[in-house]
């Protein structure tokens, strides 16, 4: 497995694979990788000659007031990881090659990105864009894999390779759950054994909310009212929000529409952890 730290060297390598043949595909990550990761990685190695995983903890999508400087960081294990799933190269840059002195240009994606996430952590997914896009044309792939538990991210990134003209596609995967449901995050270690435990309830909220919907429940304000109700089962838990939107524009509404797609979508605190999930729901006719 080769181990690329600057954008010279890992934009000479694609070139020279181009020339060869290989197809390429990448899974940019900020590494603490767990099985979520290893998942992404191993379905792009199953499509292509070249898995590309990058390793980067990005500053620029953290506010002033999170976790950058304790974000968890162990590349050694990130790198077995890597290996382990089928990955061929990984991109570990240093923040000064990826924002030398001078650095002056953020991407916005307007729109998707300016609701819920966005308008909770101001610049988030003007950091998130800007990185991508440097990832995007440092490694040059035909194929980015990601994670759907990080679901408004794979919309921004939908809208910014669409807007600005990417050749590669974006695939996005299941969330991979532990088996009490909660979904794998790096963020999971800063949970205490009790809330570790505790955190389990967003997917009983979410499941909550499906069940009903399933069953035929269609007023939105029910459903939110639902997974509400569930997460204040947990003493001290506070919520962001708990919503049911379109899937595909975050659009909020009153009654599922039939025949279309939903997104639920949770974001709580529960100590000193943000920790969000979702699950989309198809509604019948």
């Amino acid at each position: 497995m080769r181990i690329i730290t600057t954008v010279a060297e890992m934009q000479t390598l694609v070139r020279d694979l181009r020339a060869a043949g290989s197809s390429i595909g990448c899974v940019p990550t900020m590494g603490s990788l767990h099985d979520g990761h290893a998942s992404l990685i191993s379905s792009a190695a199953e499509q292509h000659g070249t898995v590309i995983t990058s390793i980067f903890v990005n500053p620029t999508q953290f506010a002033p007031t999170e976790d950058l400087s304790k974000y968890p960081r162990n590349l050694e294990r990130d790198l077995l990881i890597v290996a382990q799933a089928g990955g061929t190269v990984v991109f570990t840059p240093s923040v000064e090659e990826v924002y030398p002195d001078g650095f002056a240009s953020i991407i916005h994606v307007g729109g998707i990105a300016d609701v819920f996430e966005g308008a909770r952590r101001p610049g988030h997914f003007d950091g998130v864009a800007t990185i991508v896009a440097k990832l995007l044309i440092a490694m040059s792939p035909d194929e980015a894999y990601f994670g759907q538990k990080d679901y408004q991210q794979t919309l921004v990134v939908r809208g910014l390779v669409r807007d600005l003209g990417f050749a590669c596609t974006i695939t996005v995967l299941d969330t991979i759950r532990e088996a009490d449901g909660l979904a794998m995050s790096s963020r999971n270690v800063y949970l205490t054994e009790e809330e570790r435990a505790q955190a389990s309830t967003l997917f009983l909220a979410l499941t909550t909310a499906r069940d009903m919907i399933e069953q035929g429940e269609r007023s939105v304000a029910k459903l939110e009212d639902a997974m509400l109700a569930t997460l204040l089962m947990v003493p001290g838990l506070a919520i962001d929000y708990a919503s049911v939107v379109m899937v595909s524009t975050l659009a909020t509404i009153e009654v599922l529409p039939s025949g279309s797609s939903v997104a639920l979508l949770l974001a709580v605190r529960i100590g000193s952890t943000r920790l969000i999930d979702n699950m989309i729901c198809s509604i019948g006719a």
